[in-house]
């Protein structure tokens, strides 16, 4: 175990070397000048596509790929990942999650619109992705591979065990249940949903995405009512922290930077090509609905989501900050409590008293794990498909695999499990943020040819050959005489 783990650490520090971050950041803030911030003067019409979206037999509906997104996002990125970007990084990490949502919102945008419009027809359901538009638009088989390899490694192999160990270690704090017997129950369930494909996890998330979120900001703006007083000098931690300024948390500024966005593309998985993977099953008539679609999803995860983790920890004071070396402890308010869940379930016990906030954190978190990992097996179902052509054994031998992977994260340590978690992420990264850059031409004209039959009082429908597309699977032909 010790030379995995060595293994793991050695492969993660390479991966999320500062060139990844500032390639995100980099590639972000590109795609948001060029096309003149959509996040912003957008914003209204995100809103619109996402509640009047299309449906068919073939496709979910936007909002349907908007729930199983945000379901995937919304999970233990959103509050384990929240504090744990706290523990390396201290307050101001908090900062660069923020920017890396806002810009990270056009990248988004990119991969979303690539993936519809170079998705196929399979069957009655559409497929697409990274891995479709890397071999269809680049014309590179091997990239594209691995791509798929990558996806499948990742959410499908490294970063289920994270959800589910902390789900099991959620109930064990709260109700003191035994981590396996939770996680042996969890996966049962859980196998009878992703049995069922892409339209039974996108109606399952339909359902639950929104109440889980709704729930947890509820209890995250009760605990901002009882600290009113507190909020000011709080934001005024995070800010004073993000630009090394603060008495105890400037000399971290670099780790602020690095676990900001680290822990920014974990949850909002902006620029990691996974919400593409999703994005590409949805019926639209332009690419651009869903993409403008996908971008307002990262501010559900964000913004208000991890904000709302983030007051909770710092309002209370329930939180460590580690020192640059590692060891040294800045911050140590809560001694021999590991950074992750139990600090929020600690905060929400500070906040209202005794331990009933902590056992509705621990109810609301089956939702949390339980759409994330929704959304982690159908990108890696997805791009098993890719590989093996829609062989059924190969589908049903990723989905023993993933449920494995997922139960191992009750028998692991949990720092390994983050820093596999990390690395899965880390590696879709790389692959997808490079492909979309030299693609970003293609995601420019798609949202230019949207707002020009836009302001000429259309319904934007796309049309395939004007972008030299071969649609050969009939994707776009229903819309032809529209």
């Amino acid at each position: 175990m010790e030379v995995f783990t060595n293994l793991m650490n050695g492969l993660n520090s390479v991966v999320w070397c500062m060139v990844l971050v500032f390639l995100c950041l980099g590639a972000g803030l590109w795609f948001s000048v060029k096309m003149r911030f959509p996040q912003v003067r957008m914003f209204k019409e995100m809103v619109k596509l996402l509640i009047h979206g299309e449906k068919s037999e073939s496709g979910i509906s936007p909002f349907q790929a908007f729930a199983a997104t945000v379901g995937s996002r919304v999970g233990m990125g959103n509050i384990a990942g929240v504090a744990t970007a706290i523990f390396f990084g201290g307050p101001g990490a908090v900062f660069w999650m923020w920017v890396i949502a806002f810009i990270g919102a056009s990248s988004a945008f990119m991969e979303s619109a690539l993936a519809q419009a170079y998705k196929v027809r399979s069957g009655k359901e559409y497929l697409g992705g990274p891995a479709y538009f890397i071999e269809r638009a680049l014309k590179c088989k091997p990239y594209a591979v691995a791509f798929a390899i990558v996806t499948i490694l990742g959410p499908g192999i490294l970063m289920p065990g994270l959800h589910v160990n902390s789900i099991a270690s959620t109930y064990e704090e709260a109700f003191g249940a035994n981590m396996i017997v939770v996680g042996v129950i969890f996966c049962a369930v859980f196998a009878l949903v992703i049995c069922g494909g892409i339209k039974r996890i996108a109606k399952t998330a339909e359902y639950m995405a929104p109440v889980m979120c709704v729930i947890y900001v509820v209890m995250g703006f009760s605990i901002i009512l009882l600290r009113i007083k507190d909020v000011p000098s709080v934001f005024g931690m995070i800010f004073s922290s993000a630009f090394g300024v603060h008495a105890v948390f400037g000399g971290i500024v670099g780790s602020a930077l690095s676990w900001g966005v680290k822990r920014g593309i974990y949850s909002n998985e902006a620029g990691q090509g996974s919400g593409a993977i999703v994005s590409a099953a949805a019926e639209c008539s332009h690419p651009a609905k869903q993409g403008l679609v996908q971008a307002f999803s990262v501010y559900i995860d964000t913004l208000i989501v991890c904000t709302t983790s983030a007051l909770i920890i710092l309002l209370t004071g329930t939180f460590n900050t580690v020192g640059a070396d590692g060891t040294t402890m800045l911050v140590d308010n809560i001694p021999n409590v590991e950074y992750g869940i139990r600090w929020a379930q600690n905060a929400l016990n500070s906040a209202y008293g005794g331990t009933w906030g902590g056992k509705v954190l621990a109810i609301v978190i089956i939702m949390f794990v339980f759409t994330s990992l929704m959304g982690y097996y159908y990108q890696a179902e997805a791009n098993v498909r890719y590989l093996f052509k829609g062989n059924k054994m190969a589908i049903w031998v990723m989905r023993v695999v993933f449920l494995f992977s997922a139960f191992s994260g009750v028998l692991v340590n949990g720092q390994i499990i983050w820093t596999m978690g990390d690395t899965g992420a880390g590696m879709m990264a790389w692959l997808n943020i490079i492909a979309i850059l030299l693609l970003s031409k293609k995601g420019f004209a798609l949202l230019k040819d949207y707002e020009e039959q836009k302001k000429a009082g259309k319904d934007p429908v796309f049309d395939p050959e004007k972008f030299g597309i071969n649609d050969e699977t009939g994707v776009w032909t229903k819309y032809k005489n529209r």
